[in-house]
């Protein structure tokens, strides 16, 4: 049986996602409401000229459009490190990271952990598989050497990488996890990467993620991830 096609968002839940990552990222960065006030009106400012240089109404319709785009632009960019900066040193970071990367990306969370909130997360992608490590670098070592051996029984030649976040050599800070995952090689394809997310899902339960000190603004509410995704 065909599997059904996801709900689009309505134009009103969009705004709604839209207006939710606005007031997250305005309460948290102080740049973000004077860059969006830059934004606003320089476009404006420049259909207004070419509207009275050229005479053509045209150009103010333009100035409104640039500046909604730019306003877009700027909150995700600022929402984005806004996010960060709230994620960061957070019990969870890393997975919360790993939920807003777009495309073919089957994310499960805390495949492997241990009682001193160390955790191995799963992700399935175009590159293959992804494991990213959390944690104490010794006690990691072997969760992800463990979570890799149990992995390859299913992934057979699958690729699967090792990644621990961190700051200490060797190690992928918090801050370069989602462009160091976007440089990884496309190795497989869309088809082949749900297939084995299904295969994986299959051996085994996961170790429940503990009620660790990660509040619940540790990242953007779920709107403000979909008003960014959306776009």
């Amino acid at each position: 049986m065909a599997k059904a096609e996801p709900e689009k968002a309505s134009f009103l839940e969009r705004l709604k996602q839209i207006r939710t990552a606005f007031v997250f990222t305005a309460k948290r960065d102080t740049l973000f409401l004077p860059l969006v006030i830059v934004a606003v009106v320089i476009p404006l400012a420049a259909g207004v000229i070419a509207f009275l240089l050229l005479g053509s109404p045209v150009w103010i319709a333009v100035g409104v459009v640039l500046a909604l785009l730019a306003v877009l632009i700027v909150m995700n960019l600022r929402a984005n490190t806004a996010m960060l900066n709230e994620a960061e040193g957070k019990v969870g970071a890393a997975a919360a990271i790993l939920q807003t990367m777009r495309g073919d990306w089957k994310v499960t969370p805390a495949v492997q952990a241990t009682t001193q909130e160390d955790f191995v997360h799963r992700a399935v992608c175009r590159a293959g598989v992804v494991l990213i490590g959390e944690g104490n670098p010794g006690r990691l070592r072997s969760l992800l050497g463990q979570e890799k051996k149990r992995t390859s029984r299913v992934a057979g030649d699958t690729p699967i990488y090792d990644i621990q976040v961190g700051d200490e050599e060797g190690q992928v800070s918090l801050r370069k996890l989602r462009s160091h995952l976007l440089k990884l090689p496309r190795n497989i394809t869309a088809k082949q990467v749900s297939a084995l997310d299904t295969r994986l899902g299959a051996i085994g339960s996961r170790p429940p993620m503990p009620k660790g000190p990660m509040p619940r603004n540790a990242r953007p509410p779920k709107g403000a991830y979909k008003a960014m995704r959306g776009r």
